[in-house]
């Protein structure tokens, strides 16, 4: 496929469909040229948050431990060829596709050996999912929005028989805090959190106040796209913003931690662990992280994220005299604001860097002194 063979009036058609935001009746791919001209230009794009989230899992140093990739809601397949590419096909036996859709799984299984000869790819059977067979990693991307109720109920149930699950979905308010639910329930259900979060305790965007916030990044487009009057013509044409690229994502594996039972709050939500100050599940935790050590999430070793790491929400605001951000960390959320004059150095290095914002900080309060990236 290239700029050439694209067709517009396909791509306005998906457009349409996409924007419609909900549940589709049924698969929206009519064609193999469909997800043709879908993974050139929409798919691309969903590409690049990908290889955003996987520069962060490099930078916090994990890498998944099994060997076999089920790729669900597959669409095109980019999810699964960026996470294998990107982690090299040599460290995986199989891939296995499934889509609502018949034409999605056969283009992306056709792209999938087309991409990694070597690789044993398979779409999924109606038996695969009635089984009980484990799943080395789980990927599911932009999923959410079109899931009816009962199938969310049951990639809850495939979820608990992945070993390690990579989640990416658009970095909208409500999509976000949906992917907020999950990873509450899959918390208490023998998973560790590896990423965006700094810490394992019940995620502070559900505290009572914070009803408006979600966890969302922004990924960088390629710089190459913004003189490449192709793409300025495909921003234009589906009214998107080339330079915005809004994310949310999750990264889980297993430890050998038991479960903690799910409780509810005085507010009627369900929350997948106990509270995170109660004596238990300070012990729960310990047992989590002793487990993490002796059972690492990938095969170059991942430990816990350290207590001092803090992720950044959304994007800095820079002002002429201070930068303003929203910090994520152990303690819950803060406002931190990070005076230019305390580390001008810093103060420039966030408003240019392209890198996933995981910050050690030096603080008084909510006044950022200074700090440095996590590197990895």
């Amino acid at each position: 496929m290239t700029w050439d063979d694209i067709d517009w009036s396909i791509l306005d058609r998906l457009r349409g469909t996409f924007l419609s935001g909900t549940p589709t009746g049924g698969p929206y791919w009519q064609s193999p040229e469909d997800l043709a001209n879908y993974d050139f230009t929409y798919g691309e794009r969903i590409g690049w948050k990908w290889d955003q989230v996987l520069r962060e899992l490099r930078l916090r140093g994990w890498r998944p431990q099994g060997r076999t990739v089920l790729d669900w809601g597959c669409g095109s397949g980019i999810a699964g060829r960026r996470v294998i590419a990107a982690l090299g096909a040599e460290s995986f036996d199989a891939l296995t596709l499934w889509d609502h859709s018949p034409v999605a799984c056969d283009y992306a299984a056709d792209a999938a050996r087309h991409a990694f000869p070597r690789l044993s790819v398979h779409q999924a059977t109606p038996g695969y999912f009635s089984g009980t067979e484990r799943i080395g990693l789980l990927l599911l991307s932009h999923v959410l929005n079109e899931l009816p109720a009962a199938a969310r109920d049951e990639l809850r149930l495939l979820c608990v028989r992945a070993d390690a699950i990579l989640w990416v979905e658009p970095g909208t308010h409500d999509v976000s805090r949906q992917l907020g639910g999950f990873r509450e329930q899959l918390r208490g259900s023998g998973f560790r959190v590896i990423a965006p979060c700094t810490h394992e305790n019940e995620c502070p965007m559900f505290a009572l106040g914070r009803e408006r916030d979600w966890c969302h990044f922004f990924a960088p487009p390629p710089a190459e796209i913004f003189a490449d009057s192709n793409w300025v013509k495909f921003g234009h044409r589906a009214g998107i913003d080339l330079r915005s690229l809004p994310y949310a994502f999750l990264a889980l594996d297993r430890h050998q931690a038991p479960a903690v039972p799910p409780v509810s709050d005085p507010r009627g939500v369900e929350l997948a662990t106990l509270d995170p100050n109660a004596p238990e599940a300070a012990a729960v935790r310990a047992e989590a992280a002793a487990a993490g050590s002796e059972h690492p999430g990938g095969a170059a070793g991942s430990a816990l994220a350290p207590e001092d790491l803090s992720r950044v929400i959304g994007r800095v605001e820079h002002f002429k005299p201070y930068a303003r951000l929203l910090n994520c960390d152990a303690t819950g959320l803060n406002e931190l604001e990070l005076p230019k004059r305390a580390d001008p150095a810093l103060f420039k290095q966030l408003e240019r860097t392209k890198a996933p914002l995981v910050y050690r900080w030096r603080r008084e309060g909510k006044r950022i002194l200074g700090g440095s990236p996590l590197a990895g």
